[in-house]
């Protein structure tokens, strides 16, 4: 199987990035619902106070359901600049911050009105820092994940997108699940990360993390995270 269906992500964690380079076919969600506290407007980065999460707000809905592409960044408490302050103060002393800090910087003076379109240039752009070949095909038709009858879990199952077996990864790669277990296909290689004399090896953090403290290495990472 070389296909794979991911949901939007902001900023996503190493694991995320691992199946856009083993996927030749990366069919990417734009017909769900919007999900809270989800890697889709949130991530981890490695600070020296260990985790830092950095989250996106959004325009209200008043409870109700919205399209992903529906949903509107709002400008509360000066997010943009937060996010960039927390990230070059994080990385500033990496060793490739520097080589890619005019890629990113645009990132956070501009204003994207939409949530998925901020996410998914900053995709882009990141995986052509990296290498990873330019394999993305926005969905047409939303399709149900597969479900546990008995709990109504969503699983790893495959699904079928125009007759063909897809590996969906929407649901399952998520902050509050443990990729350890949820996620046969992918393993923590450990690289060189600031901070860990104090906080040890944090894995699988935002692709940042990665790219700022390894820069073209970070390919052969991901290379080896995949199973």
């Amino acid at each position: 199987m070389d296909s794979i269906i991911l949901s939007t992500a902001y900023l996503a964690p190493i694991e995320y990035y691992s199946k856009l380079y083993k996927y030749k076919q990366v069919f990417l969600e734009t017909k769900e619902n919007y999900i809270k506290q989800t890697y889709r407007n949130r991530c981890f980065i490695g600070s020296a106070n260990d985790r830092q999460s950095l989250s996106i707000p959004i325009e209200s809905s008043g409870g109700m359901k919205r399209n992903i592409r529906d949903i509107r960044v709002s400008d509360h408490a000066n997010w943009r600049h937060q996010h960039w302050y927390a990230i070059r103060s994080t990385y500033n002393s990496s060793p490739f911050f520097e080589f890619y800090e005019d890629d990113f910087a645009p990132f956070f003076n501009k204003k994207y009105e939409f949530l998925f379109d901020f996410n998914y240039e900053l995709m882009v752009m990141i995986s052509d820092l990296i290498g990873i070949k330019d394999n993305i095909i926005l969905t047409e038709d939303y399709i149900e994940p597969s479900r546990d009858m008995e709990t109504g879990l969503l699983l790893n199952n495959d699904i079928l997108i125009d007759d063909k077996k897809v590996a969906d990864y929407r649901y399952s790669i998520h902050p509050k699940r443990d990729h350890k277990l949820s996620d046969k296909e992918f393993i923590d290689i450990e690289y060189y990360q600031l901070f860990s004399q104090k906080w040890g090896f944090r894995p699988n953090l935002s692709i940042v993390d990665l790219l700022f403290n390894m820069g073209p290495e970070s390919l052969l990472i991901l290379k080896d995270s995949s199973i």
